[in-house]
């Protein structure tokens, strides 16, 4: 592995052909460049991390290559050397969350009326664009609408509602997906077989869900795994680098509920604060795991051969009805709720693992038998026990007549 180059640089994708998750994307703008169809300004809305500013470097090589405009720009002309190593004049990236105001983005419209000075087109590449003062807003509107020939706006946010609409109608927008557990793991175990680092297979998924969503954050997780496992990304220690509980915890947690078991839930509570463990990550895992056997009672087929947990999911599955699961699942999101209410983390815990035993679906005929025969007893002691089931049956039949005539009865001695 390179020891100068993070790997979140290192793998940034070149150019369309390498982008991961974002097809949608590529295609539109390969088809763009292929008709020569541009528009003049294209929005990137998404998380961090999945590719906005990846994009819109793509975008100017694209528009810039040696080659000419093309959806595959060759990466080894000296326009896509420099466009790749952030120093091509051309490529103007602004940082709209520290240069918000109208004195910034004025300095950018003089510019634009400029002509390029080594490619085709001049990229203005805005990102945090959101950031941008209403003042600022509207100085650039006008660009946007009517930019010259030679410019191209590329505007990236994390928080699209924020854009005024008089800036979005001008643009191009293009919502990016976020990432998969999954497909980051796929992208991870390619990256660490390319830099020959072993690695065990679920800690790439335990990678995945702390990155949520995020590519970029995931490489430097794994930048940051590799170092803590001295040059290997081992399970245990990604979740002892990740305050991540063990991977039967959860397993552990279920088996000991659906036992009625308090002392073993007790000591998995315990068990997880002398690790110096969190709460929070405690119960999203505890979420997660009745995610998965929520969606294998269903649909078995969803539960991947090769998962680790597949023997786990699959158990729980047939042994939860589908209401525990669901009844579950929402203690454990409440529990996470009240994490910041609660006295302390580990009373939070106990708690939340304490309502799972308490309460529980209702079946609907089952309380019936245990509450009706009760006030039956307490107003007629006489009555026998097996006649509480009876009233419906009693109205719909004839005899009903006969307790008037034995009311009617009692006064005559008068």
């Amino acid at each position: 592995m390179s020891a100068s180059l993070a790997l979140a640089r290192k793998y940034r994708p070149r150019n369309f052909s390498e982008l991961m998750g974002q097809e949608h994307v590529v295609r539109a703008l390969s088809h763009a460049l292929e008709t020569g169809r541009l528009h003049q300004a294209y929005l990137l809305t998404g998380t961090r991390g999945v590719g906005k500013t990846t994009i819109a470097r793509i975008l100017a090589k694209t528009l810039n290559c040696e080659t000419g405009v093309t959806a595959t720009p060759c990466g080894v002309c000296q326009t896509c050397q420099d466009i790749d190593a952030g120093r091509f004049p051309d490529l103007i990236e602004l940082d709209a969350a520290s240069n918000t105001g109208v004195d910034n983005m004025r300095e950018i419209i003089d510019n634009a009326r400029y002509a390029p000075t080594a490619g085709r087109y001049k990229v203005y590449l805005i990102d945090e664009v959101h950031m941008l003062s209403k003042s600022a807003f509207n100085s650039m509107l006008k660009t946007l609408e009517e930019p010259p020939e030679h410019v191209k706006f590329v505007l990236a946010t994390t928080d699209p509602q924020k854009i005024p609409v008089t800036v979005l109608s001008r643009c191009l927008q293009f919502a990016l997906k976020q990432f998969p557990p999954e497909r980051v793991a796929e992208q991870l175990h390619k990256v660490l077989t390319a830099e020959q680092v072993p690695f065990d297979a679920p800690a790439l998924r335990l990678i995945g869900e702390a990155a949520q969503g995020s590519m970029r954050d995931a490489l430097s997780i794994t930048d940051q795994a590799i170092a803590f496992g001295h040059g290997k990304v081992d399970e245990q220690q990604v979740r002892q680098m990740l305050g991540n509980v063990d991977r039967d915890f959860v397993w552990r947690v279920l088996d000991a509920v659906g036992a009625r078991d308090a002392a073993a839930l007790n000591a998995e509570v315990e068990r997880c604060f002398e690790q110096g463990l969190s709460a929070d990550d405690a119960l999203a895992q505890l979420a997660r795991a009745l995610q998965r056997i929520a969606l294998a009672q269903p649909v078995p087929a969803s539960v991947d051969a090769d998962d680790p947990d597949a023997a786990h999911i699959l158990r729980l599955a047939k042994s939860l009805t589908a209401e525990e699961t669901q009844l579950y699942y929402q203690i454990a999101l409440h529990g996470r709720d009240d994490l910041r209410l609660a006295p302390d983390e580990q009373t939070a815990l106990m708690m939340t693992f304490l309502r799972l035993l308490a309460f529980a679906p209702s079946s609907g005929a089952e309380p019936a038998r245990e509450t009706a025969p009760s006030p039956a007893v307490a107003r007629a002691p006489a009555s026998p026990p097996t006649r509480a089931a009876e009233p419906v049956i009693a109205s719909a039949t004839p005899p009903a007549p006969a307790a008037p005539v034995r009311r009617d009865a009692s006064p005559t001695p008068t």
